[in-house]
């Protein structure tokens, strides 16, 4: 009885589907708020320690610039990567590592979503009167994850001030869009990543090849990869949609795999397609819950 009680907690209830009368307008209010909340009470318990808080933001500053670090130390020995400059890898870089990093300061906890699943945690949050999804994306807000922010704005603005392009207000205009839509495209990522730890319950490592792994990929031109993997991540998992593509239009690149010249504009509705798959992949991974049953 009491494992029956728990799977009609997963699969019903204020903290999954709405009532009769209760909107998904007030829903999404009511998740905002408590994200908030959670958010704001970590950011508290941060500061208590502040020598400790700054120490681990410097380190994870530190620990992203070696990424490129590695890349510096390429171009000590060619003038080129894939037919690109250094200045060009640069934008990519910190296109992909800003989109990245807003996405895991904001929802980088879902990652652990799996362990909760393992040990029944979860049925915590399945009763208490805020969405799971907001509850599980605030968990353990790490403030630190700010250093990776940092350190791709650094990038990327050496990146704008060297590289030779000729500054339209379109390509203007595109850089904060590639931003925005690309942390929305990595944030459909870690919700579709933990809707399949509902199944697999032990796959955080599968979602980091996809998280962690994809912003990676991201920060070397598409002409380095073969063309298979392009295509995979174009039109398979849209990760390409990030910088790749409307990087292509504001670098006067061809675009990958002879893509038309508009798709550097798709971003903002790719991004909104992941987040809304994203959303249907997380409702029935959380309909499939059936706790631990011990």
């Amino acid at each position: 009885m009491a494992e029956t009680t728990r799977a009609e907690a997963g699969c019903g209830g204020p903290s999954d589907v709405p009532e009769r009368g209760y909107s998904y307008g007030t829903r999404l209010r009511d998740g905002v708020r408590a994200y908030r909340m959670i958010v704001a009470m970590w950011i508290r318990s941060t500061m208590a320690y502040r020598a400790s808080f700054a120490m681990m933001a410097v380190g994870n500053f530190l620990a992203t610039g070696l990424d490129f670090v590695a890349i510096l130390l390429m171009f000590s020995r060619v003038e080129t990567l894939g037919g690109y400059a250094l200045p060009e890898i640069a934008l990519l870089y910190g296109l992909s590592s800003i989109s990245f990093g807003l996405a895991d300061l904001a929802i980088g906890s879902m990652d652990r979503l799996g362990r909760r699943v393992r040990d029944g945690t979860l049925d915590t949050l399945l009763v208490r009167p805020a969405p799971v999804l907001a509850q599980v994306a605030a968990d353990r807000f790490g403030l630190r994850r700010l250093g990776r922010v940092l350190q791709g704005g650094l990038v990327l603005g050496y990146a704008l001030a060297t590289v030779d392009v000729d500054w339209t207000p379109g390509r203007l205009l595109l850089m904060p869009v590639m931003v925005v839509s690309g942390a929305l495209i990595f944030c459909a990522v870690f919700v579709g990543g933990a809707a399949f730890q509902f199944v697999a319950q032990d796959a955080s490592e599968v979602q980091n090849a996809f998280t962690y792994g994809g912003t990676t990929l991201l920060q070397y031109p598409p002409t380095v990869f073969g063309r298979e993997l392009v295509r995979g991540v174009t039109f398979v998992l849209p990760l390409a949609f990030v910088n790749w593509v409307p990087a292509a239009y504001v670098l006067g690149r061809p675009y990958p795999l002879d893509l038309p010249g508009w798709m550097a504009f798709m971003s903002p509705l790719v991004a909104v397609g992941c987040c809304a798959l994203a959303g249907l992949a997380w409702r029935a991974g959380l309909r499939t819950y059936r706790s631990t049953g011990s």
